[in-house]
């Protein structure tokens, strides 16, 4: 949204066609279609929901397996990140759409069993809803200003038009998919229901400030296995690369390059879903355009294994600690005095 405001010196022809190529047309992310009237002003406090997902056709539920919320205060200054666990176990609500009746599970499913639209075929749009719903239910906060799904295949592209991005590598981390030459590692014959499936030579990134290719950025970001505290660890990487594009896309070498920014908006076009409740990713990159990369925080928040009472089975990951504090901060628009009282609720090294 940050680069899109630079196209505003391109002409009505231009904005219109990149607003078309990724707002959610069709179909809403955060409620109902038909009030999705485009609004007068857009101001904070402000909350936004994104999703990224695999690359999948149309006849495979969609899966989210990244969440996060970007709250934005009243100052329309700032902003602060914040990772919802993709395998949080928590109370998915009825759905009427797919006749979903409801109940717990990972959060990440929320997508899933809100996308079926019939005859095998599946509408990530639609599944958004769910999550949106699923998500507001766990926070509490009522609604979502804006929504957007990222699809990672397609994403790696718009970081290659943006000339990959810098990044500050805050531990070191060994790929469980790609060799060190960028390439898939081989499948251990035999093993396609493994775990982990993959041999051979793994692609390898030290801790360090570093500018990455596209390929690399996208390929760091998703690991977890290989990390000691698994996805919570991975949430915060996601976050860090959000921050690093930002600070990427108002760099003089992105805003001041007209080819660049097109070959960017090209590229978002296609990965790219946004539903700005009724305003234009235009109207969007316009009302944010003073917020400061650099006053971007990124937030954990405190959790571990649920296991079944009684067993050792995992039903996936809880909250703990003062996490219910948090929400009710952020749904009163009190974060930064909520993290001056708990700290370790910052992630340092973001």
């Amino acid at each position: 949204m940050v680069v899109s405001g630079g196209v505003l010196v391109g002409g009505n022809a231009l904005i219109s066609k990149y607003t078309g190529a990724v707002d959610a047309g069709g179909g809403s992310l955060i409620g109902d279609p038909a009030s999705a009237t485009q609004k007068s002003e857009i101001k904070g406090p402000i909350n936004i929901l994104l999703a990224g997902i695999d690359p999948r056709d149309t006849k495979t539920a969609p899966l989210s397996d990244s969440i996060i919320v970007a709250h934005i205060p009243a100052s329309m200054d700032q902003v602060y990140l914040f990772s919802i666990p993709r395998d949080l176990y928590v109370e998915i609500p009825a759905f009427a759409a797919t006749g979903f009746k409801g109940g717990k599970s990972k959060i990440n499913a929320a997508m899933s069993y809100g996308s079926s639209v019939g005859n095998g075929e599946h509408d990530v749009k639609q599944g958004f809803q769910l999550l949106a719903k699923t998500v507001t239910k766990l926070t509490g906060i009522k609604e979502f200003d804006s929504g957007a799904i990222v699809n990672f295949g397609g994403f790696k592209d718009i970081v290659e038009a943006m000339g990959g991005v810098t990044m500050t590598i805050d531990q070191n981390v060994k790929s469980e998919h790609l060799q060190p030459n960028g390439k898939p590692r081989p499948r251990i014959p035999g093993c396609d229901k493994c775990a982990h499936p993959y041999t051979g030579p793994q692609k390898t990134y030290k801790k360090g400030t570093y500018h990455l290719e596209a390929w690399e950025a996208l390929d760091y970001v998703r690991q977890r296995y290989t990390l000691p505290n698994g996805d919570y660890d991975r949430q915060r990487h996601q976050q860090q690369f959000i921050k690093a594009m930002a600070k990427q896309a108002m760099s003089k070498d992105v805003i001041s390059n007209p080819s660049k920014l097109l070959s960017i908006l090209d590229a978002a076009g296609e990965s790219l879903t946004f539903d700005g409740g009724g305003n234009s990713v235009i109207d969007w990159a316009t009302a944010l355009r003073g917020v400061n990369t650099e006053d971007m925080t990124t937030i954990k928040l405190p959790g571990g294994g649920l296991f079944e009472p009684g067993s050792n089975k995992y039903l996936g990951e809880q909250l703990k600690g003062d996490y219910e504090e948090f929400f009710e901060a952020v749904r009163k628009d009190d974060i930064a005095p909520f993290l001056l009282d708990h700290p370790e609720f910052v992630n340092v090294n973001s």
